[in-house]
């Protein structure tokens, strides 16, 4: 199994769409990931002002190959569009966990 993380950051004024985030969005990753083993999606979402975090999106991959295959099919650029539907925001960042081996 492997997870990746996506923060979405932002400042007071940054627009977050957490409905769309969380329903729409996290449904149109999993319809377009899930053939290349994306097992599950989630939204979470700061309680106080997150210190400029607006939302948490964590993915989780059946593996790290099933994760590369999925960011580099040509689904990924519908999925990315999408993005401008739920924020502004310019600062995204992604990253990468998996489970220690050893």
């Amino acid at each position: 199994m492997t997870k990746m993380l996506v923060t979405c950051n932002g400042g007071p004024g940054t627009r977050m769409d957490r409905e769309y985030y969380a329903n729409t969005h996290l449904e149109l990753a999993m319809r377009l990931w899930g053939p290349y083993g994306l097992e599950e999606a989630s939204a979470f979402f700061p309680v106080d002002d997150g210190k400029g975090v607006l939302s948490i999106g964590i993915y989780r991959f059946r593996d790290v190959a099933a994760m590369r295959a999925a960011l580099a099919s040509p689904e990924t650029a519908e999925v990315m569009t999408d993005v401008g539907n739920f924020t502004d925001s310019t600062l995204i960042e992604r990253s990468i966990w998996a489970p220690m081996e050893g």
